[in-house]
């Protein structure tokens, strides 16, 4: 029987796990990278397989302090196997963010007392949209939330067998390595969930403490090697300006109000977001079970601290999606068990699915993208069916609407639309190919474009420094580049080198 459990268990387990690769490694370099994280990680990946070096990441010549380099790590080691390209700078950080899925599977079935409500809940993270968009991503959060799962998971399995704390010391030694202070905050979590769960005989076991430290014994040796080389000026730059001045205060003027994170939910949670209250309440009713202790402090503890940070960032909300989708699936098997499931739900899908399908076929017909009519159709049915399902009290509901949005989600990362925010500004890629081949490579450039793109420099592979139209003529040298917005007449005499995306890159002189 045993035997039979273990097998079983494997193939959820590898089912989910296929699962969720396909979704986040299909198509997955057809787009260029976006500005600010992808930009700016691949380039200091670039700078380590070209000769850099791995101990000290640097970003166009100069030490790059923002984050630790285990995701460069896993991008430079890509980049070595296939090459520079959007797929390799993408490939690992994505395969890695899809093992959360399996993990948070795992989790569930350690946390809940059946195995279904660890399905739902998998299934809800799987396809929830801004998990499976952003783990797509060359970023560092879709990396930072497996390694969180994989810690919360060896945790659990060190309660009753010690040798789990080894593979939780590695696992919160992957998360320092990834986002630095975020483990402070989601070690807490974990810790203070042990204490509630009156597990507090495994926070003072000799054993735990001596896997944990032999596991984030290479994430201290890399912050020792730093402090050691850089001294107080790492200590100022990745400590307080980019870590611990993100908490107090507003960061390269990225701020909202306390209900940002809320609003971001609004926006893309649904329609897995119907069912969080109600398993937040249910939670609450089994507040003194594990899983009830996990998802009310959880979701307190990171909610409550993002949501009074001084600096406001979209991703900062992604690690609160495990907590979502345990609460969700919990609510979910419910109505699987047989619960009523209330005729407001399906009111609220069916009138999510109507607009869907309305919204998206204008745009897609409006704007020309037959892809888009086809994403919207597809969730639109999916709402419908799974409304008329619920209406009728019929628990396959869940299996329509889960296998939908997986299948619209698959539609949507085959085609461009996944990123959007290419749309925000011009397409780097033709402007890099014209800088590449008309600037030579030791030459100054700079952009009278608001605010450097980090995309730009690693496709142009330099760094092209944002000035104002005022600056000019502070800089106005022959030996000196620039890409302006418009052709201005009343530039001093220059040579005009080419056009691209409404950009023109100029040069001074005759």
């Amino acid at each position: 029987m045993s035997y039979k459990f273990l097998n079983r268990s494997w193939a959820e387990v590898g089912l989910l796990a296929a699962a969720a690769l396909l979704l986040h490694l299909w198509q997955l370099g057809q787009v260029a990278l976006r500005d600010w994280d992808e930009g700016t990680i691949a380039g200091v990946a670039r700078a380590m397989l070209h000769g850099g070096s791995w101990l000290y990441p640097t970003l166009y010549g100069e030490p790059y302090w923002n984050k630790p380099p285990l995701v460069e790590w896993l991008m430079a080691t890509a980049f070595s196997l296939g090459g520079v390209s959007e797929w390799t700078a993408r490939l690992l950080p994505a395969a890695v963010s899809a093992i959360a899925v399996p993990l948070l599977y795992a989790v569930g079935r350690d946390l809940f007392d059946r195995r279904s409500t660890a399905h739902w809940s998998a299934g809800v993270y799987l396809t929830l949209l801004p998990v499976a968009r952003h783990g797509r991503l060359a970023m560092r959060d879709g990396v930072a939330i497996t390694l969180f799962l994989l810690l919360l998971w060896c945790v659990l399995k060190a309660r009753r067998e010690r040798r789990w704390a080894l593979g939780a010391g590695l696992a919160l030694g992957g998360l320092i390595l990834t986002k630095g202070i975020l483990a402070l905050l989601l070690g807490g979590i974990v810790g203070l969930f042990l204490i509630a769960n009156r597990q507090g005989s495994l926070l003072l076991s000799p054993a735990a403490w001596r896997g944990l430290l032999l596991g984030t014994l290479p994430a201290f040796a890399w912050y020792g090697a730093q402090l050691q080389r850089y001294g107080s000026q790492f200590w100022q730059a990745h400590f307080l300006s980019q870590s611990f001045d993100r908490v107090w205060s507003t960061v390269e003027n990225n701020q909202g109000p306390p209900g940002y994170y809320l609003v971001e939910l609004l926006k893309y949670g649904w329609p897995w977001l119907a069912f969080w209250p109600g398993g937040l309440w249910l939670a609450w009713r089994y507040r003194r079970q594990p899983w009830g202790q996990l998802v009310l402090m959880g979701t307190v503890i990171y909610l409550g601290s993002i949501s009074i940070m001084g600096t406001k960032l979209p991703w900062y909300v992604l690690p609160l999606y495990p907590f979502i989708a345990l609460a969700a699936g919990a609510q979910i098997d419910r109505y699987w068990r047989g619960d009523r499931i209330p005729s407001w739900l399906a009111g609220l899908l069916g009138l999510i699915g109507g607009a869907a399908l309305m919204g998206g076929s204008y745009l897609g017909w409006s704007e020309g993208k037959p892809r888009l009519v086809a994403i919207a159709l597809t969730l639109g049915l999916t709402l419908g069916l799974t409304a008329f399902s619920a209406l009728r009290q019929k628990r396959r509901f869940a299996i329509s609407l889960t296998a939908g949005l997986y299948l619209t989600l698959l539609l949507l990362m085959s085609s461009d639309l996944w990123l959007w925010e290419l749309n925000e500004a011009y397409p780097v890629k033709p402007v890099a190919a014209l800088v590449r081949s008309r600037v030579p490579s030791d030459a100054e450039i700079y952009t009278t474009f608001p605010y450097e793109r980090p995309s730009l420099n690693f496709y142009s592979g330099r760094r092209i420094m944002a000035i104002q139209p005022a600056q000019l003529p502070q800089l106005w040298q022959p030996d000196i580049y620039f890409l302006i917005e418009q052709p201005n007449p009343n530039l001093p005499p220059h040579a005009a080198l080419g056009s691209a995306s409404e950009l023109t890159l100029i040069r001074p002189g005759d």
